[in-house]
């Protein structure tokens, strides 16, 4: 741990996303509060050259995943080294990649697997900087009000992408409340109730049909944080949220950039 010089924020490191999610989980059950930024690989010197740590990554799935599998190692810029069959059913896939496109990899193998895959991974070296990765993650869906979630709004957001929130919750201007369906972010409001008037409209008492929220564990969260994006960290919550909150404020910041 060292101390940000550039900001009121410490640097954390550690040996891959699991390592720091057991010591943010830790931190949380003594009752601190911390925001966190996106978590980064640490780049090397050699030579004069660039280089970024490489590591062997060891999968063991059963046959039928096979197609998953390479499909999420092929987007990560995987190199296969070995394969080999075990108890005809079962495969070990050895591959070659990169510490920076193995971000968020654990939490995707587990989904995509039905929670039976095994993997580890040790470093083999630095080097050279290689490719990154294509686009994983879509663009966000962003709160543009404070306040608590509403049917009528969380129904229109939902047409959008998939929600992390369901009704009755408490959201404020900035906050990531799902993911959208496009590369893009948009900006939601989900505390948009309907406005009454003394007219019956044709859809009235018609009854709000809304998707289960998707729910997230904290390594999943610390694999979907973007790079303008923190998450929350208290006690009782898990928020994702930009690191500027105000649509003005996001507008400046993407100008300067």
């Amino acid at each position: 741990m060292e101390d940000d010089k550039t900001s009121n924020s410490f640097i954390v490191s550690g040996r891959g996303e699991l390592h720091l999610a057991m010591l943010i989980e830790s931190m949380r059950r003594e009752k601190f509060e911390l925001e966190v930024s996106k978590p980064q690989v640490i780049y090397k010197k050699k030579e004069g050259v660039e280089c970024e740590p490489y590591e062997e990554l060891t999968i063991d799935i059963h046959k039928n995943f096979m197609g998953v599998v390479t499909e999420e190692i092929g987007k990560r810029k995987g190199k296969l080294i070995n394969m080999t069959t075990q108890k005809n059913v079962n495969l070990r896939l050895v591959y070659k990649i990169s510490s920076r496109n193995l971000i968020g990899i654990r939490s995707n193998l587990m989904t995509n697997t039905r929670g039976t895959a095994l993997m580890n991974t040790y470093l083999l070296g630095y080097e050279p900087l290689g490719s990154l990765m294509e686009t994983i993650r879509n663009g966000a869906l962003i709160a543009t009000q404070s306040g608590e979630t509403l049917s009528y709004g969380l129904a229109n957001a939902q047409l959008r992408g998939i929600m992390f929130y369901g009704q009755g919750n408490k959201v404020y201007e900035g906050m990531v409340v799902g993911v959208a369906s496009q590369e893009r972010d948009i900006e939601v409001n989900v505390c948009k109730g309907k406005k009454l008037t003394n007219n019956r409209s044709s859809g009235e008492g018609v009854k709000i049909q809304l998707e289960p929220p998707t729910i997230l564990s904290l390594e999943q969260y610390l694999d979907l944080i973007g790079d303008d994006e923190l998450l929350e960290v208290t006690p009782a919550s898990l928020r994702l949220r930009k690191m500027h909150l105000s649509q003005n404020a996001r507008r400046v910041a993407k100008r300067n950039n």
